[in-house]
């Protein structure tokens, strides 16, 4: 059994696939090492063979949780690091440690996958959205908040707009002008970031040409499911961490 780990700055996303043929076998999402060790134990995963990691966490913190789990699983933990070329895919940042390693596989994923222009965008915390060209060159890309970020920095910022965040889904139901202030807030958020979304596509039209596939994933993904083009795939990191760690 191989683990795979996405560790973000909240969370560490994993799951574990067959070393046979890489078919996903359970998953799930733990604050903590101890929370995912635990994890695991209650899938009744006995042996992990194999273990394989990205993160966007500093030195300190990524170092620590690879000593826990390698010290608890018995496997070494081996780490995405930054690289000009993986793939077929050229890194198009001037500083090639400076972007983003989850961002980095899933430009890796999604040029895997189609073998040709592609626009890569992320609903996360952060909204990224990357660019690639037909012959794998990383043409760069853009960086926003995401639904979550809009939503608390107009809620720090603005005194009379509070409201119960159990509503927050609900008012996500559709985009219809809001009623209240949940509604307001909710939707508003919602048609700028789909707003984004589209404006991006267009965007990309300037640099792709007309006939580029569009990949989106990120936990925001299923927001923009329905526009024209979009392909949702929401495991895009771990299939780069795949390519870039076999």
């Amino acid at each position: 059994m191989i683990l795979e780990l996405d560790c973000g700055n909240s969370f560490i996303k994993w799951r574990v696939v067959s070393d046979a043929d890489g078919a996903l076998v359970v998953g799930g999402i733990a604050a903590l090492a101890v929370d995912l060790l635990q994890d695991l134990h209650n899938a009744d995963i006995s042996t992990i063979t194999r273990c394989r990691m990205v993160s966007v966490r500093d030195d300190v913190e990524t170092s620590a949780l690879t000593d826990v789990l390698s010290g608890e699983l018995g496997v070494e933990v081996l780490k995405v690091i930054p690289a000009k070329r993986v793939a077929g895919v050229v890194n198009g940042y001037k500083e090639q440690d400076r972007l983003g390693l989850d961002r980095w596989l899933a430009i890796i994923a999604a040029y895997e996958m189609c073998k040709g222009p592609c626009l890569i965008i992320d609903l996360g915390t952060a909204v990224t959205i990357d660019l690639v060209d037909c012959n794998g060159a990383h043409l760069g890309g853009y960086i926003a908040p995401g639904l979550a970020l809009l939503r608390g920095q107009l809620l720090a910022h603005t005194r009379r707009i509070q409201y119960d965040p159990a509503l927050s889904s609900v008012a996500l139901s559709d985009i219809t002008p809001g009623r209240d202030t949940a509604e307001g807030v909710e939707r508003g958020c919602l048609i700028m970031l789909r707003s984004y979304v589209t404006s991006q596509i267009g965007i990309a039209e300037d640099h792709l040409g007309k006939n580029f596939t569009i990949y989106v994933t990120g936990g925001d993904a299923a927001l923009v499911a329905d526009i024209p083009r979009v392909r949702c795939v929401p495991d895009l990191v771990f299939r780069g961490l795949a390519i870039a760690c076999p």
